[in-house]
């Protein structure tokens, strides 16, 4: 069994961890389509839609031209993958289905897991997201007291730059090997572990992971099994 009896904070990634993207975003989508007439589905636009804007946020890092936001790399995927799909991508459209983005919701279980988990480590945002919309969710939508809510943007390039995590440790005052990534984004997990930090991958969709020598500590299917794992790892048993 890992031994997380050095960890002192985890730092949970926000979009697709905490939040649910897809179950949040996938009616919003269907209505927008449906109203557009579009053939592509609901399904298929959000994984075109979602594959892109990591594209945008790698691109976005290695181009070195300044850090553009989360909510912009949003918007450029969309403009392409409405594009790519034949829907006009006129402002009115974009403003359509960039207002869904207001309304996303944690996963069910994330909160109760979180109340396990508080009394033993300091809990913390670690996320792509711009400042002020990080803010917005943490508080109106997720509902819940982080020890603190760290964005990429004073780092200036989107995870899994290393200057993410290790500035994040930094804030923290901590050292890196104190510090346990949870994500379900195996990006996420396999660049912080080459930070030096521990990794917790949310595999809910049960995902292959990255053939990668920085393979995570530990894979659960939910934060009700992350929070079980790391109990048991804490009791030694």
């Amino acid at each position: 069994m890992t031994d997380f009896s050095g960890t002192k904070a985890l730092t949970f990634d926000l979009f697709g961890t905490i939040l649910d993207l897809g179950g949040s975003l996938m009616p919003f989508i269907a209505e927008s389509l449906e109203e557009r007439g579009a053939e592509v589905s609901a399904d298929s636009f959000w994984e075109q839609w979602r594959y892109r804007q990591r594209i945008e946020q790698y691109q976005d890092t290695m181009t070195m031209l300044g850090h553009s936001g989360y909510l912009e790399t949003v918007r450029r995927a969309l403009h392409y993958t409405l594009r790519r799909n034949g829907i006009d991508a006129a402002d009115e459209t974009l403003a359509a289905f960039m207002a869904a983005w207001e309304y996303l919701s944690p996963f069910p279980e994330v909160l109760s897991a979180l109340g396990c988990l508080q009394a033993d480590y300091r809990l913390v945002v670690l996320s792509n997201g711009d400042p002020g919309f990080l803010d917005t969710l943490v508080t109106e939508r997720v509902n819940w007291d982080f020890d603190d809510v760290i964005s990429v943007t004073g780092f200036g390039a989107f995870k899994p730059h290393p200057a993410v995590y290790r500035g994040a440790a930094g804030v923290l005052g901590l050292e890196v090997n104190e510090c346990l990534m949870v994500s379900a984004n195996s990006f996420d997990i396999m660049g912080a572990r080459a930070c030096g930090y521990r990794g917790a991958f949310v595999n809910r969709y049960k995902l292959p992971y990255e053939d990668t020598p920085y393979q995570p500590d530990v894979t659960v299917g939910d934060f009700t099994e992350l929070a079980a794992a790391l109990e048991k790892s804490e009791s030694g048993s």
